[in-house]
C-alpha cells in the first residue's frame, strides 16, 4: 500500500490540496495546481550588503534539512527557517544566499543549468556545406539521427555547464511518426516571414541559480501536422499572417496534453537535481503517454583521430528494484540516475486506473550517440546502436525496410525542402537489436507508458533523480513524499526571492508576466562552443569540407575559441549569441543575477572574442556585421544596477571592460567614418533596416549614407565612454584626461550632424520638417535627405548625459578643459547641441544632440498618436507613412520602408533619454502627451506613460485580453493558456499583436525592468489614465516628508525614501 507520504504527495499533485508550510505564502484561486506559480505577499526589502556566516546550517546528504530536526523539540523547520536564524540580520534570502555562495565559489551552483539548446540542427556551426546553406545542410529530418559536432538540443533539457551529459523529455502519443524529442518549426526557406519554431511551450519559472526551474510544453495527441505546417507557410507569401500551430486543428477538443517539467536541486548541495514531470490529459477521453526522459553524452569521440577515453552509461537496480543508470565520465567521476517507479495514472479527482498498488516500472534503453550513415546515405555504421535508436524500438513504423527505402527522403540536399520527410514505411523484420541488448551505451532512456490516462485533468507523474549519491546514501529515492517537500520547497525559496525584487503593491497579472519575464530570460542561456580553426578546417576523422565553404563566412575570425554559457536571444529561433542583443539582455538580468549579466558583457570583450583590431563579433552568421554600439551603456547600467540594489561598486569589472572598450571605439572610428569627418555610416545597426535601402550593402543610387541614426549612435558611444572614465576617475585620476577626450569627440561627432558638401553646409536635420534623417551624399555639393520619419529621426534623442555640479567640480582639469571649449569654439560647442552654457535643474549640464527646441519639435511627432505614439510604446516607423508613403525609384525598382513594429529595446533607450533629460530640465519642460490632448506632462511622466504602455502589450486589459495573443479566444480565455504569456521578438504597431521569435525572451525581457520600475501604478490596458490631480492627492499619503507637495512638481520628484534605494531611482548617479 502506498505509504502516508505517498498519499499526501497524490494529494498535492491530483486535487490541487497543496500545503503551504509558511503562512507568508499567498494562495492564489486557481483552475489547477499545475498552472500556478505561486507569489507570496510582499516581504520588507533587506538591507543590500549580505555576509556569509562562519558556518552554514548543513544537512544530511541527498536527505531534506527537517528531517535532520530532532522531533522531540518542536515542529520540523524549513530551509529558510533553520538559514534565517543562523544569519540573523544578514538573511535577505535563500536564493540570495546561494549566489553569494557560487559567486564566493563555496558551491557551484549553476554547474547545472538549462545549457541545452531548444535547436542545434540547421545552425551555423552545424553547416559543413559548400554554399554556406545552413537550413538545408542539416535539415529537422536529419536530426534524431545525425551526430551533433558543436553542441545538443531537446525539449525543457539542462546539462552540465561544459556540457558534457545532458538530459532532455522525449514523448510519443502513439500517433505520430517520430519520438518527440526536440521541437519543430519551419526554416528560413520555409517560413514566409523566415524561420518560425511551430510549437507550444512555455519557460515559466527558474531562479538564479536555477535551484528552481519549470517548464510546460503542449503536446498534442493527434498526429502531429509536420507537412501540413511546412506546406502551407510555403505557399504563403510576406504580407499574409504565419500558418501557426493553433491554426491547425491539431488543439480540437483540447486533445493534447500539458507536460510540466520541474528540477530542483539539494537545499545545500547542487550537485544532487531532482527531476518531476506531470501530465495532465485535457482532452475529453482517455488517452495513452509515454514519457521517455532521455539521458546521454554530447559526442565529442568522433571528430579527432585518436578516440578520447570514453564515458559510458549503463544499467542497474537498487535493492528495492529502483532502476538507475550509471553514470561514468573521465572527467566528471561517477553520478546515478535514479529512475523512480510512478504510481498508475488517477483522474481529476485522484482516484487511480486500475489497482494502486501496481506501479508503473520504466524500461531502461541504451544506445550510442552516433549518426546513423545507414539511413541516411547508405553507408556503413560505426556502431551497431546509434542515435535514432529508441524512434526504432518503440515505434514499429520508424523501422527501416531492407532496402533502405526511405534514405532518399533523408538525404544532405542543399535544395530548400517544401515539406518534412518522415519515413512511414512498413516494419521489417530484425535481424540485429535496435537498442543495446547489454544495456550499455552513450545514449539512454527510461521508457516510462500510461495507459488510459483519464481525460479531463487525468494526471501521470514520473519523478527522476540526478546525484553523485550512491543508493545507499540517498534515502529520497525511496520515499516519494520526501522527493517533493525538496521541490516545494526549492518553489517557497523561488517565491522569496521574486517577491524581495518588488517595490510596493502590484496586480497579480503583472507579477506573472514579470516573473515569466525573467525566468524566460534564466531559461534562455545556452552552452555556445565554437571554435573557429577546428570548424574551418575540417575534423581530422571526418571528410574534408569542400575547399570553397572557408570563404563563405567568418574566414576572419581565426582567433574565435568559444566554450561558455552565453544568454541567447531565443533558442529555437537565435541558437546564438548577438552582441547587440546581449546587452540589452543584461538589464534584467542585472535585477536578478547581476554576476551572470557582468560576466556576459565581459565575455565579448575578451581576446577570445573580441577581434585584436577592437570588432565585437555579431553573430554567428556573420560575425563582421555591425550592430549599434551599445556594450559601454550595458556595462555602466549593469555596474549602476548592482550599485543601486547591493550596495556593490564593482570597479575592476567596469575597468577591464572600458580597457577593451578603448579599442573597440577605435576600430567604430578607423573603419565606419570613412571621410574621417564623424559622420558614420554603413551596416546594419538592430532596426531591421528600418530605412528604404539594406545598409549592409552598396546604395542602389551610388554615393555615400550619411546616416543620422549612425552618427548619433556613435555620440551615445561617446557619452557613455564620458560616464564611465568619470566613474572610474574617482578611483584613478588618470581617466579624467580621458573623460576631457570623450566630451571633445562627442562635440566633433555632434558638429558632424551639418556636414561639409562641397562648398556648402548639409545639415541631417530637417528645419521645416523638425526631424532628423538620413541623406544621400553623391559627390560635392550634391546631396539630399530622405524624409522618411522612422527612428532614425528619434535616436538622435539617446545621445544624452546630465552632468552633476558636484562631478563637474570634483575633477578640476576635466571642468577647465569643457569651458575651454566652451568658450573658445561656439562654432562647434553652440551647434547640433543642446547649450552647454546654461545650467538646468541643481546647476546641472546637458550635453545632448537635440537642444530644447529640437526635442520639443521631436516629441510633438513622436508623441502623435497619428505618427509614432501607439497604445504599446513607440512605433518604428511613421503611421503617417501608412497613408503617405515614401519610397525611390532606382533603375526600375521601388524602395520603401514598410516596417511598422514596435521592439522594446529601442523603446527602452527612449524612456532612458527622457528620463536623463528631465534630470535636466525638471518640471520647467511640459509637453503634450498625447499630442492634441490638452494633457501636458514632464519628460519623466511621458516616459512612464511610455512605459505603461508597453506593459500593456503583456498585461490583460478589463475584458481578460492581452494584446500580444493578436485576438487569439483560445491563448485568452481558455484556462490553462490564458496565465502564460509568450515574450516575442517584436509587436505590430497598432494592435501590439506579438511578432518574429515567439520566445524571445532577451530583449523583449525588459518589460520586467519596466514592471518593477512602475508597475505598482500601471493602469489597466485600454482605460483611460487617471487624472493628474487624484494622483497628486494619491502621493500625499504616501511621500516622504522631505520632499513635500505642490502642483509644479512632477510624480517622480513626490518618491518616497525607499524609491531612492531600487530602480524608482532615476537620479544621474542611478542613470
Amino acid at each position: 500500500m502506498p505509504s502516508d507520504a505517498v498519499k499526501s504527495l497524490q494529494q498535492k499533485l491530483f486535487r490541487g490540496a497543496e500545503d503551504a508550510s509558511d503562512s507568508d505564502i499567498q494562495q492564489i484561486d486557481s483552475r489547477d495546481p499545475g498552472l500556478t506559480i505561486q507569489i507570496p505577499k510582499s516581504e520588507p526589502v533587506a538591507s543590500p550588503n549580505l555576509k556569509l556566516p562562519t558556518k552554514a546550517p548543513r544537512a544530511v546528504p541527498g536527505v531534506p534539512g527537517d528531517l535532520n530536526d530532532i522531533q522531540e523539540n518542536g515542529p520540523t523547520k524549513s530551509y529558510r527557517q533553520r538559514l534565517s536564524e543562523s544569519l540573523g540580520a544578514d538573511y535577505h534570502g535563500v536564493e540570495k544566499y546561494r549566489l553569494l555562495q557560487d559567486q564566493n565559489r563555496e558551491r557551484h551552483w549553476k554547474r547545472w543549468g538549462p545549457y541545452l539548446s531548444d535547436r542545434q540542427w540547421a545552425t551555423v556551426r552545424e553547416d559543413y556545406s559548400e554554399n554556406g546553406d545552413a537550413w538545408s545542410h542539416f535539415p529537422h529530418e536529419h536530426s534524431r539521427s545525425r551526430a551533433y559536432r558543436w553542441g545538443e538540443d531537446g525539449i525543457g533539457g539542462i546539462s552540465d555547464s561544459h556540457q558534457r551529459l545532458c538530459f532532455s523529455l522525449a514523448l510519443w502519443n502513439e500517433e505520430d511518426p517520430i519520438l518527440k524529442e526536440r521541437l519543430f518549426g519551419v526554416t528560413g526557406h520555409q517560413g514566409n516571414h523566415g524561420e518560425d519554431v511551430k510549437e507550444l511551450y512555455y519557460y515559466l519559472d527558474s531562479t538564479p541559480t536555477h535551484s528552481y526551474m519549470k517548464f510546460l510544453y503542449k503536446y498534442p495527441q493527434r498526429r502531429y501536422p509536420y507537412e501540413e505546417l511546412v506546406d502551407e507557410n510555403v505557399h504563403r507569401d510576406r504580407n499574409v499572417e504565419e500558418y501557426e500551430i493553433l491554426d491547425t486543428d491539431i488543439f480540437d477538443d483540447d486533445r493534447y496534453w500539458d507536460i510540466f517539467l520541474e528540477y530542483a536541486k539539494d537545499e545545500d548541495d547542487p550537485e544532487n537535481l531532482y527531476i518531476r514531470i506531470t501530465s495532465y490529459n485535457r482532452g475529453p477521453d482517455p488517452a495513452t503517454l509515454h514519457i521517455i526522459p532521455q539521458l546521454w553524452f554530447r559526442n565529442t569521440w568522433s571528430w579527432p583521430t585518436q578516440k578520447p577515453p570514453m564515458p559510458s552509461l549503463s544499467a542497474a537496480s537498487t535493492d528495492n528494484d529502483i532502476s538507475y543508470i550509471d553514470i561514468k565520465h573521465p572527467e566528471m567521476g561517477k553520478n546515478f540516475l535514479y529512475c523512480l517507479p510512478s504510481p498508475p495514472p488517477a483522474d481529476a479527482d485522484g482516484t487511480f486506473v486500475g489497482d494502486e498498488d501496481v506501479v508503473i516500472q520504466p524500461d531502461l534503453l541504451f544506445t550510442e550517440n552516433d549518426t546513423n550513415f545507414r539511413r541516411l546515405y547508405g553507408g556503413n555504421n560505426q556502431s551497431v546502436c546509434v542515435k535514432d535508436a529508441f524512434h526504432d524500438h518503440i515505434i514499429p513504423s520508424h523501422r527501416p525496410q531492407c532496402s533502405n527505402s526511405d534514405s532518399k527522403a533523408l538525404n544532405g540536399s542543399d535544395a530548400p525542402r517544401p515539406a518534412v520527410s518522415i519515413p512511414t514505411c512498413d516494419a521489417a523484420p530484425q535481424e540485429l537489436p535496435f537498442v543495446s541488448s547489454e544495456k550499455r551505451g552513450t545514449k539512454s532512456a527510461a521508457h516510462y507508458t500510461f495507459r488510459d490516462v483519464p481525460g479531463r485533468g487525468g494526471c501521470a507523474v514520473v519523478r527522476l533523480k540526478l546525484t553523485p549519491l550512491s543508493p545507499n546514501k540517498d534515502r529520497s529515492i525511496e520515499d516519494e513524499g520526501i522527493f517533493d517537500d525538496v521541490i516545494e520547497e526549492r518553489r517557497e525559496e523561488a517565491n522569496e526571492f521574486y517577491t524581495s525584487l518588488l517595490l510596493g503593491p502590484m496586480s497579480d497579472d503583472l507579477k506573472q508576466v514579470m516573473r515569466q519575464a525573467l525566468g524566460g530570460m534564466l531559461w534562455t542561456k545556452q552552452f555556445y562552443y565554437f571554435v573557429q580553426k577546428e570548424w574551418i578546417e575540417g575534423d581530422p576523422a571526418q571528410p574534408p569540407p569542400p575547399p570553397g565553404r572557408r570563404h563563405i563566412r567568418n574566414e576572419h575570425w581565426r582567433h574565435m575559441y568559444i566554450e561558455d554559457i552565453l544568454s541567447m536571444p531565443d533558442k529555437w529561433e537565435y541558437p546564438f549569441f548577438a552582441a547587440w542583443d546581449t546587452a540589452f539582455h543584461c538589464i534584467p538580468l542585472a535585477l536578478v543575477d547581476p554576476s551572470f549579466a557582468k560576466k556576459q558583457l565581459d565575455l565579448l570583450t575578451r581576446e577570445w572574442y573580441m577581434k585584436p583590431d577592437g570588432q565585437i563579433p555579431a553573430y554567428e552568421w556573420n560575425f563582421s556585421d555591425v550592430n549599434p554600439p551599445v556594450h559601454a551603456w550595458a556595462t555602466f547600467r549593469v555596474f549602476k544596477i548592482e550599485r543601486k540594489l547591493t550596495g556593490r561598486e564593482d570597479i575592476p569589472f567596469l575597468e577591464r571592460v572600458f580597457q577593451k572598450l578603448l579599442l573597440n571605439f577605435t576600430w567604430w572610428v578607423n573603419r565606419k567614418d570613412s571621410g574621417g569627418n564623424n559622420v558614420f555610416e554603413g551596416g546594419f545597426l538592430g532596426l531591421d533596416n528600418i530605412g528604404i535601402f539594406n545598409r549592409s550593402e552598396p546604395l542602389p543610387t551610388g554615393g555615400n549614407l550619411r546616416q543620422a541614426d549612425g552618427t548619433a549612435w556613435m555620440a551615445f558611444y561617446c557619452l557613455n565612454m564620458l560616464n564611465m572614465a568619470l566613474e572610474l576617475a574617482k578611483h584613478n585620476p588618470v581617466y579624467e584626461d580621458i573623460a576631457s577626450k570623450f566630451f571633445e569627440h562627442f562635440i566633433f561627432i555632434a558638429d558632424a550632424m551639418t556636414y561639409k558638401s562641397g562648398d556648402n553646409e548639409s545639415s541631417l536635420w530637417h528645419e521645416e520638417d523638425g526631424m532628423y534623417y538620413d541623406a544621400i551624399e553623391f559627390g560635392p555639393g550634391n546631396s539630399f535627405q530622405l524624409p522618411v520619419r522612422s527612428l532614425v529621426s528619434l535616436i538622435p534623442l539617446y545621445a544624452t548625459l546630465v552632468l552633476e555640479p558636484a562631478v563637474i567640480n570634483r575633477f578640476p582639469g576635466f571642468k577647465k578643459r569643457m569651458e575651454w571649449f566652451i568658450d573658445n569654439r561656439p562654432e562647434m560647442s553652440g551647434r547640433n547641441m543642446a547649450n552647454m552654457k546654461a545650467g538646468g535643474r541643481g546647476e546641472r549640464r546637458l550635453l545632448a544632440l537635440a537642444g530644447k527646441e529640437r526635442l520639443v519639435r521631436i516629441l510633438e511627432k513622436m508623441l502623435d498618436e497619428d505618427e509614432f505614439f501607439s497604445e504599446y510604446g513607440i512605433r518604428s516607423l511613421s503611421k503617417l507613412h501608412k497613408e503617405k508613403p515614401w519610397g525611390m525609384d532606382v533603375k526600375g525598382q521601388w524602395h520603401e520602408s514598410l516596417t511598422g513594429i514596435l521592439g522594446l529595446a529601442v523603446n527602452f533607450l527612449l524612456i532612458e533619454s527622457l528620463q536623463r533629460f528631465y534630470q535636466y530640465y525638471g518640471d520647467e519642460l511640459q509637453v503634450e502627451c498625447p499630442t492634441g490632448s490638452g494633457e501636458y506632462m514632464n519628460l519623466v511622466e511621458v516616459a512612464e506613460e511610455i512605459q505603461h504602455r508597453i506593459i500593456h502589450i503583456f498585461g490583460r486589459d478589463v475584458e481578460g485580453k492581452r494584446a500580444t495573443n493578436g485576438g487569439n479566444v483560445k491563448l485568452d480565455q481558455d484556462p490553462h493558456f490564458r496565465d502564460y504569456v509568450c515574450f516575442y521578438e517584436f509587436f505590430h504597431g497598432d494592435t501590439g499583436r506579438g511578432l518574429g521569435a515567439s520566445h524571445q525572451t532577451g530583449w523583449t525581457g525588459l518589460v520586467a525592468y519596466h514592471i518593477l520600475q512602475s508597475g505598482v501604478n500601471c493602469r489597466l490596458p485600454k482605460t483611460p489614465r487617471t487624472p493628474r490631480s487624484l494622483v497628486n492627492h494619491y502621493f500625499d499619503e504616501t511621500i516622504d516628508a522631505q520632499f513635500g507637495h505642490d502642483d509644479t512638481r512632477s510624480l517622480y520628484s513626490a518618491m518616497s525614501a525607499v524609491d531612492l534605494n531600487t530602480l524608482g531611482d532615476i537620479s544621474p548617479d542611478a542613470l
